[in-house]
């Protein structure tokens, strides 16, 4: 069972196999058996999740079934759940019990899909291992004395152990397809403006995307069906016709074109990760795909672009939380001046303050020009390669992250070398491009090696069809770590 694909467990229950209740119990049986040494969950709340699983019962009984009815989906403690602890993995908002549901929960819920639990994260999803949350590190589950990736480490850790089967991330610079690649699983950042993001709490709000964490890009599929369609209450929500993302999913890849970039093969790629792209790459090929060349020329600026405007965006968001209407608020303090000061010191974590502080200063008066007016120049030179490189391909293919996990504590003293995991998966968020990670194989040490696709705008059909016969072909998806 807790090997099964959504797809799997949505026929057993079609099919009466199982109930949802009986499926809820086996997944927080898990939760309850192995959390303690992965911490990939914030908050479970047992009877919460069986209330929905009876209703997924009731609503198959009466017919009214849907293909997520019953299924168990971890979602990330970022997302707001009526009557949930909503922390986004930090102290600031550990007492915040969410009055509403997020747009994507909602949908969910709608579905007739069960809520797991909410999973850890990188503190208000700034980080790329996991560490940055008030609420510890989650460990990786093929080695605990590894990173999960970040932020989205705990909905990734979840699926790899198989603590739930599917969950959902966000991916403000790579934080669904890194800690995807890291812990051997698919997740996918859909087109920007696809997902809701209303009841998302805001990190950076022209590049936040929701997106799933599954086990295969059929799962990835069924689920983008559920969370993807305009939000009015959303204003960054684009107002388009739905689609199936599963429709092409049986598509053979003959005459398929990958784009290649240059620069995604150059210094600063593992040996090893390197090695298990170009096999990707060519076992597309023998599916009927061919290669070409293209290049991505301001992608090496994509690092100090994007860590100029994410800031940016941050500082502005995060000044909402000071103590007045909800939230922390720092016990002791003389004045209102005072409680600000104060709660903002004790409630934000290390990494949290130095992005309010970077993005502070580059927009500040004698600043904005030389800094933040510049990176969105930039950021439109970006998005400029992309689009010549669609001219002469389908879908770009290339590394996810430069390595596989690493040590707990290794990056942490170091921002930098933090910051430049993510070198490969930002130039998409940057462009609002769809991109996903799919696995491709393991290190030597046994570590997962993701595999990075990115597509023109609304190309995810296209990527998923791309991975799922990728998957059809190969294994590495369903190879799970021992717990």
């Amino acid at each position: 069972m807790i090997d099964a694909t959504v797809k799997t467990l949505s026929a057993g229950l079609s099919a009466g196999k199982l109930s949802a209740v009986e499926l809820a119990e086996e997944f927080l049986r898990r939760i309850d058996a192995h959390n303690g040494r992965i911490n990939a969950f914030i908050t479970v709340d047992r009877d919460l999740t069986l209330a929905e699983a009876r209703r997924a019962d009731d609503l198959r009984a009466a017919g009214k079934a849907g293909p997520l009815t019953g299924i168990p989906i971890a979602q990330k403690d970022i997302f707001c759940a009526d009557g949930w602890l909503t922390t986004c993995g930090s102290k600031m908002l550990s007492n915040f019990v969410a009055p509403y549901d997020a747009t994507v929960i909602a949908k969910f819920k709608q579905a007739g899909a069960v809520n797991l639990g909410k999973t850890n994260m990188d503190e208000f999803a700034m980080g790329s291992s996991n560490e940055t949350s008030f609420y510890g590190s989650v460990k990786n589950p093929w080695n605990d004395q590894m990173v999960p990736g970040g932020s989205s480490g705990g909905s990734a850790a979840a699926v790899a152990a198989r603590l739930a089967p599917a969950a959902t991330g966000t991916d403000t610079g790579g934080s669904i397809r890194q800690p995807a690649a890291l812990c051997g699983i698919t997740g996918i950042k859909p087109t920007y403006g696809i997902c809701s993001r209303y009841g998302m709490i805001a990190f950076a709000s022209s590049l936040d995307q929701a997106g799933p964490m599954a086990k295969t890009a059929e799962d990835c599929a069924l689920l983008l069906n559920t969370m993807a369609g305009f939000d009015p209450r959303d204003s960054t929500s684009l107002e388009r016709p739905s689609e199936d993302y599963a429709r092409d999913l049986d598509r053979p890849l003959s005459g398929l074109r990958i784009g290649l970039p240059r620069e995604f093969f150059a210094a600063g790629l593992e040996q090893e990760v390197a090695a298990a792209i170009l096999a990707a790459v060519e076992e597309l090929k023998k599916l009927g795909a061919t290669t070409v060349e293209v290049t991505l020329a301001n992608a090496k600026l994509a690092i100090p672009v994007y860590y100029v405007l994410a800031p940016a965006e941050a500082s502005s968001n995060l000044a909402r939380f000071d103590g007045v209407r909800y939230g922390y608020r720092a016990p002791e303090y003389t004045d209102l001046d005072d409680m600000y000061c104060k709660t903002r010191a004790q409630g934000f974590g290390a990494e949290v303050k130095r992005r309010i502080l970077i993005g502070t200063y580059v927009l500040s008066a004698g600043y904005y020009d030389a800094y933040y007016l510049q990176a969105q120049k930039i950021r439109r030179l970006i998005a400029d390669d992309f689009a010549q490189a669609f001219k002469v391909c389908d879908v770009i293919a290339g590394p996810t992250a430069p390595n596989t996990a690493f040590k707990l504590g290794a990056k942490t003293d170091d921002p930098v070398q933090m910051y430049l995991n993510d070198l490969y998966t930002i130039p998409a968020n940057l462009a609002g491009l769809p991109g996903m990670s799919l696995p491709c194989g393991f290190d030597r040490r046994g570590l997962p090696i993701g595999l990075q696709l990115v597509g023109d705008y609304f190309a995810e059909a296209r990527m998923l069809n791309v991975a799922h016969q990728y998957q059809l072909a190969t294994d590495w998806h369903m190879r799970k770590p021992t717990l």
